[in-house]
């Protein structure tokens, strides 16, 4: 079994990727096509796939369908040079668990890195749950059915009068160690859906970018998170939740979130 298979047709970043990612002690493969690392993810066990977008043949969206369709037993990250919001979100909705756009820093391959280990783990124990009928063990909090998330990392909810409200799953942060500190905007910024809007900090002294679900204008943060991030953890979906927000533009962004309600990990 190896932690890490790397899927990319620039050998520079392969080689860096593999480097870095050596040096935190993970077990490493790479290739720099992905019909060939299809053929890896059929022969070995990868706990993540860190896979390109941009590449002949087969791309990184091609590939992710086929980990779907055939149940492959891997967390996708996705990273390309043409970091669109589009790419990002659009990843996230066909099943990605990350995406990290190049050019990425240490710090954020890393942490990327350790949370698609984290999800593999907890995806793991789910399975053995499920052989085992309910052994009462609650794994992770799933999303009030009335909500619509990005991925598995952030949730909004329809309020009332145009707003809405975001936050962080709890998915997420069972693949994060427990916060030390939070990084908010302020009231009147600008958010964008895919694009960072908080940063979440942790004990181990890593940095979790979280990206919005959608976007608008945010008219009211939680201030009470200022003094006591520790909400977040202990009531994701509703004392901590992050900003109110008034939507820029709810359908377009209503086409890559998924409804709570048909969660599946």
């Amino acid at each position: 079994m190896y932690d890490v298979l790397i899927i990319d047709d620039e050998s520079v970043i392969n080689e860096a990727v593999t480097k870095i990612a050596k040096s935190e002690g993970y077990k490493i493969d790479s290739c720099t096509n992905a019909i060939e690392g299809l053929k890896k993810l059929h022969k070995e066990t990868y706990k993540v796939t860190l896979c390109d977008i941009m590449m002949p043949e087969m791309n990184g969206f091609q590939l992710l369908n086929e980990v779907n369709s055939e149940g492959i037993d891997t967390c996708v990250i996705m990273i390309t040079g043409f970091s669109t919001v589009e790419n990002a979100v659009k990843s996230l909705h066909k099943g990605a668990i990350d995406f990290i756009p190049k050019p990425f820093t240490f710090d954020e391959l890393i942490s990327s890195i350790s949370r698609g280990l984290e999800f593999y783990e907890i995806k793991k124990r789910i399975r053995e749950s499920q052989l085992e009928k309910d052994n009462g063990e609650i794994i992770y909090v799933a999303c009030p059915p009335k909500y619509l998330k990005l991925g598995n990392t952030s949730w909004m909810h329809l309020e009332y009068e145009g707003i809405a409200v975001i936050g962080i799953t709890d998915l997420f942060l069972r693949t994060i160690k427990s916060l030390s500190s939070i990084d908010l905007l302020e009231v009147n910024d600008l958010i964008y859906q895919g694009n960072t809007c908080a940063t979440l900090h942790t004990v181990d002294d890593m940095a979790h970018n979280i990206l919005a679900p959608i976007g608008g204008k945010i008219v009211e943060r939680n201030e009470k998170l200022v003094e006591n991030f520790s909400l977040i953890e202990k009531d994701p979906y509703f004392e901590g939740w992050l900003y109110k927000i008034i939507p820029a533009d709810f359908e377009y962004d209503m086409k890559y979130l998924t409804h709570c309600s048909t969660e599946r990990v």
